[in-house]
């Protein structure tokens, strides 16, 4: 842990943690645990918390973990940011990821999913240390979701993350991403689904190295929806396709 994690991991409390259920249906029998952060978590205390959770995960059968959170406003870079890419006029603190990609705004209003899962074994349509499956497992439970608030969220070929289409203007806009990071084969990190963030924020990188698309959120698509509801339908959505849904994806 570095020094500055171990100093913002004393701003927050254990019980800021709240389980929220934990269950039987992950692909395989064993419990899953949701959490979710009723406070804005700072991003030193994110990876802190990942790093120990990955490390009870493998070492010590730890319950394998989906973490519902919000970040204040920040910047990650991925393995392949350039600092071409950063402008930054806000001064928001950034961070390196250790995840794959390039720049990512987090804030307010953004639902931020951490996936701390082991992936040698199955789980539902995903097998065993298959990480492109996981990765289109992701975005399909992301594509479902959005689609439980009518809107069409799609993938696009050499795009991570899911896209659409802006029934207004027609333009196509990035309404979620994905970076994803793997620890002796124990996932972390995970998805971010722009509900109701500042998108002016995102002006200040080019996002995932892609200048010639925007942001988008299911505010700005005129979907009126607090974070609990999409937290439920996440949820939902997760538990049916983990449990009959075929992986069908453009890879």
């Amino acid at each position: 842990m570095t020094d500055q994690a171990a100093t913002a991991e004393q701003t927050i409390r254990e019980e800021d943690f709240i389980p929220v259920l934990r269950e039987e249906v992950n692909g395989g029998g064993k419990p899953l645990l949701w959490e979710r952060s009723g406070k804005l978590i700072p991003y030193p205390v994110a990876i802190a918390r990942m790093e120990k959770t990955v490390h009870n995960i493998r070492c010590e059968n730890a319950e394998e973990r989906i973490w519902l959170l919000e970040h204040p406003s920040l910047f990650t870079a991925g393995t392949s940011a350039k600092e071409a890419d950063l402008f930054n006029p806000r001064s928001y603190p950034t961070y390196p990821a250790g995840r794959g990609g390039q720049w990512t705004y987090h804030g307010p209003g953004q639902r931020v999913a951490y996936l701390m899962l082991d992936l040698q074994r199955q789980h539902g349509p995903v097998p065993a240390r298959d990480l492109r499956a996981y990765v289109c497992f992701l975005e399909g439970w992301l594509i479902a979701t959005l689609a439980r608030f009518n809107v069409k969220g799609e993938r696009r070929d050499g795009r991570v993350g899911v896209w659409v289409i802006d029934p207004h203007t027609g333009i196509e806009a990035k309404i979620a991403a994905l970076g994803v990071r793997v620890t002796r084969w124990v996932s972390w990190h995970g998805i971010s689904l722009n509900v109701d963030p500042d998108l002016s924020a995102f002006e200040g990188i080019v996002p995932c190295g892609i200048s010639d698309y925007g942001v988008t959120s299911l505010r700005h698509l005129g979907i009126d929806a607090d974070m609990a509801a999409v937290d439920t339908i996440l949820r939902e959505e997760w538990c049916r396709l983990i449990s009959n849904e075929p992986i069908s994806c453009l890879l």
